[in-house]
């Protein structure tokens, strides 16, 4: 009864790390889209992360009833100040990592992962 509970456990982790794995891998992998959009909401940016090809053009679409900016860490991109259902667009024609931020709001981050 000990062993087969033994068994059962590690066939049970075993899976618990294919699994975790697999989702890593998933979800890192790139938006095959040529454009996409991360939408302006209740004080988020949706998705916080995304990944994409190099090439991708990403468009923030304000959905929140206040206004709000988009502004790269090191300033590469920076739109105006967007009022509800104003766009932004960027194309990011370089890999990397861009982390931005709501200049009026600071603790709205996100996060663009271009490979």
């Amino acid at each position: 009864m000990k062993r087969k509970l033994i068994l059962a456990t590690g066939l049970l982790l075993a899976i618990v790390v294919v699994l975790a794995g697999l989702y890593r891998t998933l979800k890192r992998r790139p938006v095959q889209a040529s454009a996409v959009e991360i939408k302006i909401d209740n004080f988020n940016f949706a998705p916080a992360t995304l990944v994409v090809r190099k090439g991708t053009q990403i468009t923030w679409t304000n959905r929140d009833d206040i206004p709000h900016t988009v502004v790269e860490d090191d300033k590469t991109f920076k739109s105006k100040v967007l009022d509800t259902d104003e766009k932004f667009t960027f194309t990011a024609n370089r890999t990397g990592t861009y982390r931005y931020y709501c200049s009026i709001h600071p603790k709205m981050t996100g996060k663009v992962v271009v490979e």
